[in-house]
């Protein structure tokens, strides 16, 4: 039987070969892996995210799906393993549900930047270029320091909305 300590180390081992772009020894580890311990949340979402920078992305989907359905995945990974399904779906040509996935993220984590950034992309993919700039203008607005951008606030949330409600 296996420890939680061993577990910890071999996904440590195989973290640190995706970190130094050994993908598929990575993805190699990872698969074992969630063979023993199909449930871990955390292994599955570690699995898809070494497929995904592997070019694997319809394996990748598989793992981040089940990341996603089980209970154990902390908040960070969750937000994670949607940006990563997200983008994954887009990639695939999968346009509609990439918007989907991202737009319940956006829902769950509205602090999240990189979620409005990669749904914004995901609009412009799936068609709607306007829904794509109404997001990137709140986005701007919301992240923007630059003071000229601060003396046009309201102008630019104002086309932001104009050009969601499209």
């Amino acid at each position: 039987m296996n420890s939680p300590v061993d577990l910890d180390r071999e996904m440590r081992e195989a973290i640190e070969l995706r970190g130094s772009g050994q993908f598929e020894e990575s993805c190699t580890a990872f698969q074992a892996l969630v063979l023993r311990f199909p449930e871990n949340a955390e292994l599955n979402f570690q699995a898809a995210w070494s497929h995904d920078r592997a070019g694997l992305q319809p394996v990748a989907c598989g793992y981040y799906e089940q990341a996603l359905r089980l209970p154990d995945l902390s908040k960070e990974d969750r937000e994670g393993a949607m940006l990563g399904l997200g983008s994954t779906y887009r990639v695939l040509g999968r346009h509609e549900e990439s918007v989907a996935i991202l737009e319940q993220a956006v829902q769950e984590f509205p602090e999240a930047s990189a979620l409005r950034a990669f749904l914004a992309i995901s609009q412009f993919s799936a068609g709607s270029p306007e829904k794509a700039l109404g997001v990137l203008l709140h986005l701007l607005a919301d992240t923007s320091s630059d003071p000229s951008i601060q003396e046009y606030l309201r102008p630019i949330r104002q086309y932001a909305d104009e050009f969601l409600a499209n």
